[in-house]
């Protein structure tokens, strides 16, 4: 994962509004969807840059798909920013 994946998901409503989604918990590929007026396959590739970004982790529960927030991505990601703006000493 890179921090330029990571900010890549992150720069698209829909993606932030399905990371907010899965803070409150695992949701399906279903009931994420609910929340949203787009086509299944669009989601679907949003969905992808996520999982690229390793910022959803997805498991299979029989016929679904089960997605969860992976927040140990993001804090990652923070650091990253607080390193590049620290002072460097010398």
């Amino acid at each position: 994962m890179s921090i330029n994946t990571v900010f890549e998901a992150l720069s698209h409503p829909v993606r932030r509004k399905v990371l907010a989604l899965l803070k409150r918990g695992p949701m399906s590929a279903g009931e994420l969807a609910e929340h949203f007026d787009i086509s299944r396959p669009t989601l679907s590739v949003h969905f992808n840059k996520l999982k690229e970004a390793e910022l959803v982790a997805v498991e299979r529960q029989g016929t679904s798909l089960i997605y969860h927030l992976n927040t140990s991505v993001l804090e990652d990601a923070l650091a990253g920013i607080f390193d590049l703006t620290e002072p460097k000493d010398g």
